[in-house]
Formats: C-alpha cells, sequence, structure tokens
C-alpha cells in the first residue's frame, strides 16, 4: 500500500473481519495481541483478535497500548479499516463480500481522496523550484505624512544652522509620500535542523519623512519598516545572509557575511507589537544595547530549562579592507545577553561594547545621533546595558501583553571634548491587545524616550529630554493581507538641538498595508 494510503487509513477500526465489538484503531500497528494491556486471554474477542492480527497484520492500537474495544466508531472508520486489510486478504469470502458492499460508497470516497492526494503531491514535486528550500515573502505600502509645529518651525526659511543655537527648524516637510519596502527570504535546511537564510529586499524611504536623518529630527520619526538599499532607491539588495545550526542539544552557533545581533540571541525579551510603527519601539527601551547594526559576524547560544546566555560579534566594515574585521574602526558591536522565558513571561539583561557608526542607534536625538556619525574623529567607545522583559496572557480578553525596557549607557573618548554625551538613557513601555472587536485584529500603544543624554563631556548640563507616542490598530483582512493605521507623536524630537525656550513637536499620521506571501 502506498505511503499516503497507509496515513489515510490509520485512524480505522478493528474487529470487522471477525466477529467482534468494533473498536477505534490509532495509529501504533502492532505485531502481537500481548502488545494490548486491556485485551485479556480471558476475553471473548482475545482469539478473534489474535487471529486477525496474525493472518492479516492490519491491526492498529493506540500509542499508550490499549486497544479501547468498547470505544464507538463511525461508518468512515470501519470503511477505512476495511481498505486498509483488503490489500492483505488473498481469498474473498462471502463476509468479506458483504462488508464490501455494505461500505461501497465509504470506500470510494476514500479511493477518491488518496487519488487525488497522490495527483497535489505530483504536481507539487513537478512545480517546486528546490527540495530544500521555502520561499516567503513581505510587501508593505505606507501611505503618510509628518506634519511639524511649534515656535522653532518655520517652513518659509531657506537655510539650516544645525548648531544648538538655531533659531529656527527649517530643513523638515509636511508632504503626504507613498512609500514601500519588499522583502524576499529564502530559508534552505540541509539536515532539517539548520538554517541558511538569504534575505532580499527593497524599498524607497529614504528621503521620506520616515526614513530618519537626515531629515532634520533626529531618526525618531523612522519606521521600523523603512529600508533604501545603500546604491539608492528601488535596488534590490542582500539584506541578511548567515548560516546556523545546532552543536549538540543545547548549543546553536550562527555566522554570515550580512548578520543582525537579533538573529544570534536565543531569547528577544519582548512581545511587542504585532505590528510596530516607530523603530525606536522595536529596541525593548534599550536601542544602543539592542544593536540594529549588521554585518560580518558570528554569535553562539546556549539554551536550558528556560535559561539562555547568548554571544555575539558583528562588525559593520568586515568586509572593508581599509578598516577590517577587528579594528578599532570596524564599526563593531560585541554582545553578551542572559535571559530567562517562561510560557507567559521572559526577563534579559544584555550588555554590548559600541564602536561608533552610524546605524546602531534607532530613535536617538540629534546630539546623541550627531556623536555616533563622528564618533570615529574622537575615538568614542560605548558600553551599553539593558533590563527588558514581557509578560503575555494566555487568551485574548482585558488584559493586554505588556512589553517594558530600559537602557543605560555609558561613551567615553580618547581624546578630550566638550559638550558630548557621557552618559544616556533610554526607555519604553508598550500595550497590546489581540482579537480586538474582531477576530486576528489588534490594537496596541507604546510610549517611552529615545535615547537622550544625562551627562556630557566637560561638565556641561544636557537639556535632551524627549517623548515619543505611538498608536495603531491593525486589520487582519485575509490571513495574507493586513491594513494598519497608525499615529505617533514627538514631543520633542531634536532634543538639547531645539532652540532655547522653544519648542518643536512632529506629529505622523499614516496607513501601512502588509502581504505576506
Amino acid at each position: 500500500m502506498k505511503l499516503f494510503k497507509q496515513l489515510l487509513v490509520a485512524p480505522a477500526v478493528l474487529g470487522l473481519l471477525a466477529p467482534l465489538a468494533p473498536a477505534a484503531i490509532a495509529d501504533e500497528q502492532v505485531t502481537s495481541i500481548g502488545q494490548f494491556s486491556d485485551v485479556k486471554p480471558t476475553g471473548w474477542e482475545y482469539q478473534a483478535l489474535s487471529n486477525l492480527i496474525e493472518r492479516y497484520g492490519c491491526v492498529a492500537g493506540y500509542p499508550n497500548g490499549t486497544y479501547k474495544g468498547g470505544q464507538a466508531i463511525t461508518r468512515f472508520e470501519a470503511a477505512a479499516l476495511l481498505n486498509a486489510c483488503l490489500d492483505r486478504v488473498t481469498e474473498t469470502t462471502d463476509e468479506l463480500k458483504k462488508l464490501m458492499s455494505e461500505f461501497q460508497k465509504e470506500l470510494t470516497i476514500l479511493k477518491g481522496r488518496v487519488d487525488g492526494l497522490d495527483a497535489r503531491v505530483g504536481t507539487l514535486e513537478a512545480n517546486q523550484f528546490s527540495t530544500t528550500t521555502k520561499l516567503s515573502g513581505l510587501a508593505t505600502f505606507v501611505v503618510g505624512g509628518v506634519s511639524y509645529s511649534g515656535s522653532a518651525y518655520n517652513s518659509s526659511a531657506n537655510t539650516v544652522n544645525r548648531s544648538g543655537g538655531r533659531s529656527a527648524v527649517t530643513n523638515v516637510n509636511s508632504n503626504v509620500t507613498f512609500n514601500y519596502d519588499l522583502q524576499l527570504t529564502l530559508d534552505t535546511s540541509f539536515t532539517g535542523k539548520d538554517l541558511l537564510r538569504t534575505n532580499l529586499r527593497a524599498g524607497n524611504f529614504g528621503s521620506s519623512a520616515f526614513g530618519g536623518e537626515p531629515h532634520g529630527v533626529g531618526n525618531s520619526a523612522e519606521l521600523e519598516i523603512a529600508f533604501e538599499e545603500d546604491s539608492g532607491a528601488d535596488a534590490l539588495g542582500i539584506d541578511k545572509l548567515y548560516y546556523q545550526f545546532p552543536i549538540g542539544k543545547q548549543f546553536t552557533a550562527t555566522f554570515g557575511a550580512r548578520v543582525g545581533q537579533e538573529d544570534m540571541l536565543a531569547l528577544w525579551p519582548s512581545v511587542y507589537p504585532a505590528d510596530t510603527v516607530l523603530n525606536l519601539f522595536t529596541v525593548n527601551g534599550a536601542p544602543a544595547a539592542y544593536s540594529k547594526n549588521l554585518g560580518a559576524g558570528a554569535g553562539l547560544w546556549w539554551q536550558n530549562k528556560g535559561w539562555s546566555v547568548s554571544a555575539n560579534y558583528v562588525s559593520n566594515n568586515g568586509s572593508d579592507s581599509s578598516k577590517g574585521l577587528f579594528t578599532e574602526n570596524a564599526g563593531g558591536t560585541a554582545t553578551v545577553q542572559l535571559g530567562y522565558q517562561q510560557e507567559q513571561w521572559g526577563l534579559a539583561a544584555i550588555w554590548s561594547y559600541v564602536q561608533p557608526l552610524t546605524q546602531f542607534v534607532p530613535g536617538t536625538t540629534p546630539l546623541v545621533h550627531g556623536s555616533i556619525d563622528h564618533g570615529e574623529a574622537v575615538g568614542a567607545q560605548t558600553n551599553a546595558f539593558g533590563l527588558s522583559g514581557f509578560w503575555q496572557p494566555l487568551k485574548s480578553g482585558w488584559a493586554p501583553s505588556i512589553s517594558v525596557g530600559w537602557g543605560i549607557n555609558n561613551t567615553t573618548y580618547s581624546v578630550a571634548t566638550t559638550g558630548r554625551p557621557s552618559v544616556s538613557q533610554s526607555w519604553m513601555a508598550g500595550l497590546q491587545w489581540t482579537d480586538v472587536f474582531a477576530k486576528g485584529n489588534d490594537f496596541g500603544f507604546a510610549l517611552g524616550q529615545a535615547v537622550f543624554a544625562t551627562s556630557l563631556t566637560g561638565g556641561a548640563t544636557p537639556n535632551d529630554s524627549n517623548y515619543a507616542f505611538e498608536w495603531w490598530y491593525k486589520i487582519q483582512v485575509t490571513d495574507n493581507i493586513s491594513i494598519t493605521p497608525a499615529l505617533f507623536y514627538l514631543n520633542r524630537p531634536l532634543g538639547q538641538r531645539t532652540p532655547a525656550d522653544e519648542s518643536f513637536h512632529a506629529l505622523g499620521a499614516l496607513v501601512k498595508t502588509t502581504f505576506k506571501f
């Protein structure tokens, strides 16, 4: 009998080809009557079952070693058992002919199902592009814009003064834009336990208000989905390329030419949200410790009984011969995380050593971000620490999932400098409700502060505070399409670079449509 037929008839019943009471069949084939713990030699059915097993070998029981002879069955289960035994019967008796006639309708239906499965499997095998690789896609459209206000906003000016003493914010626009992000992911496995991931990506967010710097408001308004390849808008590039494999039962190793820190952590200590809006809220309240750095790297994690330890290293300039993989200009991020996770909650503490580079901190004020951008000139080195955790209910209801995090960072410089961040902090809290108004729809909001300086070199007093808020509602149109209207508000995105005694705010509105395929 073919494999699909065996799978189809596995949940059949026993005792139809002998004077037995009907009984259920599971998927454990038996070769001896002694394997049934609930069938005794003194029972009336013992000899009949024994003969059926020895003559035809088409009897099965339950995984716990029972037969459950008193359990009722359906006609389809009875027909499935009959179909299973027909291949093993060498002579057709009058009783068997009667059974075949009685279940002719059900046997025909079963045969049609098996033939249909065989045809579908044949079609899949003929059309699959690879026996080892699965392709998945994610396409996202974003329509929206950011409106700016406050006494420091002056859209009529034509020049920009980027010093802390400027009197107007002039290089921002409030136009509505239509942007996209496309991701194609190829997941390949050679052993069933390893993973070679190739992520291709394209987008055109670079010149939009949602693309971060250099648009005058730091990168606090940058969307999590915002992407533009280094070679320009609409260019398809390699976003991720790494290989992951287990070592024994408790260790997992990862290495790649283009890999991120998040790919090499055993635990991601946040469940917020299903549909992130601002990039700021994707990094667990500690945007410096939870790096967005991408490049050549490797990592190892250990897991046992809920505990995990992860260690990894990523070099943004690891492919550049003029800077190297392990030099002081490698744009490197070294990370160690200790985590513990149960079904409903998880906690993690993280430390990262960060060299200066331009992309590792989503959601920083221009003061901190500028120091990162030009950190090589002053030998900036940052030790970043973070504490994060989450709790989520087992079922949807009034109680939301809760994700919180806090980060603190200490930056030192190899040359004397004043007015640069020495100590900086950040935090966030996110709430998410599932199945709101309809099954599959989610609502959430988050608040927090991007990385802001709390101490400056040279003893100056910082005034770099800022707050960010977001609200969103995801509408699950189909299994593969969702629409997410969202709002966000940045009360002081320029931080300390806001002109003295002036105010500056940003209000963003967008509709994000996501297609999964």
